[in-house]
């Protein structure tokens, strides 16, 4: 049975309370999200006791982005060695909570392979589950590593794409630090931009259907102090045909061993936009993302969210909002929906791919394999 409780309720506004955090109270060891469902409004912590309540957390988008599932996946299983629970079944659980997210496979596998090799060499469980924990630290730590690496080169990338800065940069869903152990993917080095005085405008899609950008990414950029404006998906095109665009920064939930990109629903159309208007477009990941097991796009599973998302609305400050039954209908009843949570790019729209281990352009196949393995020598093992 899923267990989950809210801890902490906090005043509007970024307070820095951490996307995810590691506890240990007298009544046992939890894992404590922000539970990103409920913002802007409201700051609110859920504390997960075991796994089926992380699992539902992250179904529902309390918990998002692919480097954090990484590292909820990798917690995960600690909670579980701690708890005493079955590992490999929370392990199973966990893996297949959100199909196109490569980050939480690979977390699940990290720590449950930490775990079997500490019971392998004949240790008790309690402590093959610290050992497992301490890989969930230990890829949270490089996690945050990697994205002030992934701002560094981005940032450099942008200044020579783009030189004079005063750089207007459009980004789409939520890539801060609420998907990350550190500042971000994509919208980490806009802040970095930000910071070095040559971000002119961040152009933030709002992002159907939970408006991940405009409850997320605003609040991020309000929260930073960034010179930001919220647009809607569909109008994007206008500010291209403007040139108010001068570069699109995205994340990525998976990149295919082509250089194929899965990211949020939208992405795909501001590729095509971006190909046409001659403006670079730039996705951000760490190495963790590429998948080099799917060969190509067409081969990356797409997960499907429930059409209420997009035939209902919900307030995010509603407790179990964005669930069905939960919101105001805006379409008949009984429409049919087409809800897609991601869509792929195909890599010849792609300018670059910047990684913690530098950037790639053009994309291929080999620079992927390559990039993978120079990450693979300094991956812990």
């Amino acid at each position: 049975m899923a267990d989950q409780d809210v801890r902490t309720t906090m005043g509007p506004g970024p307070s820095g309370i951490p996307s995810l955090r590691w506890d240990e109270p007298p009544e046992g060891p939890v894992l404590v999200l922000l539970d990103q469902t409920r913002l802007p409004a409201e700051e609110v912590e859920l504390v997960c006791t075991d796994v089926p309540g992380l699992v539902l957390a992250i179904q529902t988008l309390a918990v998002r982005g692919a480097p954090l599932l990484g590292l909820a996946g990798a917690y995960g299983v600690a909670l579980a060695a701690a708890r005493g629970y079955d590992v490999d079944e929370a392990a199973a659980l966990l893996a297949g909570a959100r199909p196109t997210a490569v980050n939480l496979g690979y977390g699940v596998r990290l720590a449950a392979g930490a775990y079997h090799a500490a019971v392998e060499k004949g240790v008790s469980r309690a402590e093959a589950g610290a050992v497992a924990l301490a890989a969930a630290k230990e890829l949270h730590r490089a996690d945050a590593e990697a994205s002030a690496r992934m701002a560094r080169h981005g940032l450099a990338l942008l200044d020579e794409m783009l030189p004079g800065g005063s750089h207007r940069i459009l980004t789409h869903c939520n890539t801060g630090r609420l998907v990350s152990g550190g500042e971000g993917t994509a919208f980490a080095v806009a802040l970095a931009a930000h910071r070095a005085g040559r971000l002119r405008r961040l152009w933030v899609d709002e992002t159907r259907p939970l408006l991940q950008g405009a409850r997320l990414t605003a609040y991020e950029a309000a929260g930073s102090g960034m010179a930001y404006s919220l647009l809607s998906d569909n109008a994007a095109g206008s500010l291209f045909a403007a040139g108010e665009v001068d570069a699109v920064l995205i994340g990525a939930d998976r990149i295919a061993a082509d250089g194929s990109v899965a990211n949020k629903v939208g992405s795909y159309p501001l590729a095509v936009l971006a190909k046409y208007h001659h403006v670079p477009f730039v996705v951000v990941a760490p190495v963790t993302t590429v998948d080099l097991e799917t060969p190509d796009g067409a081969s990356i599973e797409v997960e499907q969210r429930p059409g209420q998302e997009v035939t209902e609305f919900t307030a995010p400050q509603v407790p179990g909002g964005w669930g069905a039954g939960s919101g105001q209908p805006v379409a008949p009843l009984g429409t049919q929906a087409y809800n897609p949570a991601f869509d792929v790019t195909p890599p010849e729209l792609v300018t670059a791919i910047v990684t913690e281990e530098g950037v790639l352009s053009p994309v291929t196949r080999g620079g992927l394999r390559e990039l993978c393995a120079r990450s693979r020598q300094v991956t812990i093992s």
